[in-house]
């Protein structure tokens, strides 16, 4: 069908009529990006995109992300249009309480968004990994008869997310990887928030995308025909490489007084609402949609309806000709079982020397791998050291799009927005790999995830004071902390193979929210006294006594990973009134039934201490005013793990002295 550019450029100004209306009416958002881009929206929303409105979560349908996440009211506008059950009236309450506008696009709240951005460059980064799932669901389910998945995964982004380290990771990591399948829009406009952005960037934005393996095509964003040959080119291109479609913008367009400065990129354009209405043709009617345009996206929404039913033909005789495929397919999104998983995991050997619960890990690893297929994992350049790789499978690479390890080169904070695209996508569940220290540079997507409710698990290894001679550096003595802090994320810190093989099994079984696993380095021993199923059972409920006191109960210490095994050594110099408390995830224990918590932590014991190789606040909601912790409030220090320990303090007989001091 040829493009209907009198009816699409009046649709364009009457969606930044809706932008002018939503933010007057709650006086904050940002109307640069929603006036500057409603000629791209238009071509996109109402030509375009493959998608069916009816049916928001489309296995096949092109994804779009909004990187440039305050510029919400562009997404809501033309999501409204085409036909996404968001009512006119949901735009009217942008930015209001339970409304489904938030001031910047929320998954699961708004049926059409496809990722929770806002956080500049980070929709950059979820754009390549549903660029990466689409390649791995392509391989892994089409056939030369039915090509069931074939969608592309547009992103727009601002000069703000160009600025950005992490979409800058993220399009490096595409180019190498040929990710042919992703578009994306830069909407060039040349201003950022504080100036124009000749202030903070001079680059020559085609050159450095070509340098890494990247299609470049620049266009006027408001020339609508010329958008749509450079977007169609885009779609078809066959060179192997990810594709930059240029789009040169007049941010605020339609506001005179504020278009194309850096006033026109928050409100400020809103008290000129009046007359900018009038020059964008529109009656004194607030948020006013015409009939024909609304007769237009209604027409159109029933072609992207008939094209989805051809789509669902060709599914149903996939399905009929593939039923193993078809039953893998299914099995996209589900929750596995724990326990299912646990009595997969063979028992590890009661004199198993391993090399810390990293390796215990990694035989984990592939046993569960084995039972969910689409599980795939990744590691920032430190598979040797994460020891996570997938060893049945093989790298996902342009040679090879169904293997399950990704190699995500030095780039913790794009491995991390990259696994959040691939979980949002929905159909494999991704696990990524660092140094436990390293979370800071993945914090801000490990964060996105938790508020999203995505199911990542993190693998991240030498998590303490026990990496010894890398020092302070690599010693990460405040990071389990600050994840602990993160709502929704969940923490597990075994103490030994069968807690590992626990903590896998309670990671893989949550799907409502990501799980970091942190594991050590160093050699651990296997707490033999404690039955394996005990261990492994005691992970699921986030602490359980790792050993029972045998006479009347005296003192209760607490710890998690590798500092149990010292928990247990002072308990047995301490005496049998002693309880030994393993608590591997505060999450996990904290939303427990009150009775088993106390069962678990009797109140009526108030001589209480807990021990961790890291910073000491977050025990004390453990051991209360009278408790204490035996912990590292400061940075470590670089010499062997022993050495470190006996140096800090964190040792047995520095918790035979706590106890001690907490008098009788």
């Amino acid at each position: 069908m040829p493009l209907q550019t009198a009816t699409l450029g009046k649709a364009a100004n009457q969606a930044r009529g809706l932008a002018i209306d939503a933010v007057c009416a709650c006086a904050s958002g940002h109307l640069g990006l929603p006036l500057g881009c409603a000629e791209i929206g238009a071509v996109l929303f109402g030509h375009a995109l493959s998608l069916n409105p009816d049916e928001p979560r489309w296995i096949n349908r092109d994804r779009f992300v909004l990187s440039a996440g305050h510029g919400s009211l562009f997404l809501y506008a033309w999501l409204h249009l085409s036909g996404f059950d968001l009512p006119i009236e949901q735009i009217a309450k942008f930015r209001s309480l339970h409304s489904r506008t938030p001031g910047h696009p929320e998954f699961r709240e708004t049926p059409g968004v496809e990722a929770t951005t806002g956080p500049l460059g980070q929709g950059v980064g979820n754009a390549v990994g549903m660029a990466v799932a689409g390649q791995m669901a392509a391989a892994r389910f089409n056939t030369p008869e039915h090509a069931l998945f074939d969608h592309h995964v547009v992103c727009l982004a601002g000069d703000g997310c160009m600025q950005e380290g992490v979409a800058m990771e993220a399009v490096e990591f595409a180019g190498h990887q040929k990710l042919d399948n992703l578009i994306l829009i830069y909407d060039s406009n040349l201003v950022t928030l504080d100036a124009m952005a000749a202030k903070t960037q001079s680059e020559n934005t085609a050159g450095r995308f070509k340098a890494i393996e990247w299609d470049v095509q620049t266009v006027d964003g408001h020339d609508m025909a010329a958008f749509l040959k450079a977007f169609n080119r885009a779609k078809k291109a066959k060179s192997g490489k990810p594709q930059l479609i240029i789009a040169h913008t007049i941010i605020a367009r339609g506001i005179p007084e504020v278009q194309g400065t850096q006033k026109g990129h928050g409100e400020a354009g809103a008290k000129f609402a009046d007359s900018a209405r009038a020059g964008l043709g529109l009656p004194p009617e607030r948020f006013f949609v015409s009939e024909d345009v609304r007769a237009y996206f209604a027409e159109h929404k029933r072609r992207l309806v008939r094209a989805h039913r051809r789509w669902v033909k060709t599914y149903r005789a996939w399905r009929d000709a593939n039923p193993e495929r078809a039953a893998l397919l299914d099995s996209a999104g589900s929750k596995p079982s724990a326990a299912h998983l646990l009595s997969k995991i063979p028992l590890f050997a009661p004199d198993v020397k391993l090399g810390g619960t990293r390796a215990a890990g990694r035989d984990v690893l592939q046993q569960v791998a084995a039972e969910l297929p689409l599980l795939i994992g990744g590691s920032a350049d430190l598979y040797g050291s994460t020891l996570n790789y997938i060893a049945a499978d093989k790298d996902f690479d342009p040679t090879n799009r169904s293997g399950r390890n990704i190699r995500f080169g030095i780039r913790e904070h794009a491995m991390a927005a990259i696994a959040n695209g691939v979980a949002y996508d929905g159909l494999f569940r991704p696990s990524i790999a660092t140094f436990l220290v390293f979370a800071d540079y993945s914090r801000p997507s490990m964060r996105l995830a938790a508020l999203s409710r995505l199911p990542v698990v993190y693998i991240y290894t030498h998590d303490s004071i026990g990496v010894g001679e890398d020092g302070p550096t690599h010693q990460p003595v405040e990071t389990l902390s600050a994840l602990r802090l993160i709502p929704g994320m969940e923490v597990i810190r075994p103490a030994d193979p069968e807690e590992t093989a626990g903590a896998f099994a309670a990671a893989l079984e949550r799907t409502e929210g990501p799980t970091l696993i942190a594991l050590t380095r160093q050699a651990v021993p296997v707490l033999n006294e404690i039955p394996a199923h005990e261990r492994r059972a005691g992970v699921l409920k986030g602490a359980y006594v790792a050993l029972q006191e045998t006479a009347p109960l005296s003192v209760v210490l607490l710890s998690s990973g590798s500092e149990l095994q010292l928990a247990l050594g002072a308990a047995r110099l301490l005496g049998p009134g002693v309880r030994v408390v393993s608590v591997p995830s505060f999450e996990v224990f904290d939303r427990q039934p009150a009775e088993y918590r106390e069962s678990i932590l009797p109140s009526a014991c108030r001589r209480r201490v807990a021990i961790e190789a890291g910073v000491t606040a977050l025990w004390r909601k453990y051991v209360g005013l009278d408790g204490k912790v035996v912990g590292i409030d400061r940075f470590g220090l670089s010499a062997p793990a022993p050495v470190v320990y006996q140096e800090l303090g964190i040792t047995v007989e520095a918790v035979v002295a706590a106890v001690g001091s907490l008098g009788a």
